[in-house]
């Protein structure tokens, strides 16, 4: 079989307070999320400005985001579980705004002689500004000429739901058994301004897929909502805190949250969803207020990732 190098793509998280402002200002420095005149100023400017607020976020956290954690333990998983199959295939993690860059991960396959390259995002759901973003970089930082396979979503795989509903179950024990057919299940997902969805942007799209997908073996209530707005543009809706509100207002006591378009824990999952949001939820009457955990290093999930770059490695 082919030498092959298989590419796992993220966001990235800073991994201390000093990376905030560095990692903020590649985020707004990113052509394909920010249309901005002057981007590169602009970027270091709203960096500087917005970095401490965020470093007292991160600092509630633990002072870094557990993402690279996360992603380095999905990328031994899925290496062990390639090289059964092919022992020449490597995992490799190209992040979108920290450290491993996709510039400095290109460069180092370059040097590698593969006869192939798979780019795997961990976005399962397709976006502009996420796997968009980071196949735009990619194409803009790899100089090489090897045989490269763009994996654009996987948001129906039989696995990766199975892998959700796992994790739903794992959650739902941690409410009083009593009053586990009480809890609400609530998706909520990374927003997007809706321009992305005028545009054709799929992305809304998808995640309503997932939902539908994991909710068929299930029989809880259940709604989406979005979360993370920026900016005044307008973004999909509800947002995340109003539903939690209305939810709340209607009666309800015992809410399960589903960060349904992450699949590793980082900021929004830690601090926006487990800190943010569950005091909006607590201050509205809610009683129990659980975070399910991400995805991270579920067996279930490495599996769906093996499944999905299986068919080309065998070409």
């Amino acid at each position: 079989m082919a030498k092959t190098a298989v590419v796992l793509l993220n966001l990235g998280g800073p991994d201390s307070l000093e990376a905030v402002q560095p990692f903020l200002e590649n985020l707004f420095n990113d052509p394909d999320i920010f249309k901005l005149p002057f981007q590169k100023s602009l970027a270091r400017y709203i960096s500087k400005k917005r970095a401490p607020k965020v470093e007292k976020q991160y600092k509630k956290i633990g002072g870094k985001s557990p993402l690279g954690m996360w992603t380095e333990k999905q990328r031994q998983m899925l290496e062990i579980k390639l090289r059964e199959i092919n022992s020449e295939t490597d995992v490799y993690i190209a992040m979108r705004y920290w450290k491993p860059l996709t510039g400095e991960t290109s460069k180092e396959i370059e040097k590698n002689n593969y006869s192939k390259i798979i780019l795997l995002p961990l976005y399962p759901h397709y976006s502009i500004s996420t796997t968009g973003s980071s196949f735009n970089e990619w194409r803009r930082c790899y100089k090489g000429n090897v045989n490269t396979v763009f994996i654009d979503s996987y948001f129906d795989n039989t696995l990766y739901i199975k892998a959700i509903n796992e994790k739903i179950d794992k959650s739902l024990l941690k409410f009083p058994e009593e009053k586990r057919k009480k809890v609400y299940l609530v998706f909520s997902a990374h927003g997007t301004p809706v321009s992305y969805v005028k545009k054709g942007d799929p992305y809304s799209r998808h995640i309503k897929k997932t939902i539908s997908a994991v909710m068929k073996s299930r029989k809880e209530e259940y709604s989406l909502c979005y979360q993370s707005k920026v900016g005044p543009t307008k973004w999909l809706e509800p947002s995340s805190p109003d539903k939690i509100k209305e939810l709340a207002s209607q009666g309800n006591e015992y809410l399960l949250i589903i960060p349904i378009s992450f699949v590793s824990d980082h900021i929004e999952t830690e601090f926006e969803l487990g800190i943010e949001y569950k005091r909006i939820a607590l201050e509205s009457g809610i009683k129990s207020y659980v975070v399910m955990e991400g995805l991270n290093d579920s067996q279930t999930f490495i599996n769906a990732l093996f499944e999905i770059a299986k068919p080309f490695l065998n070409e």
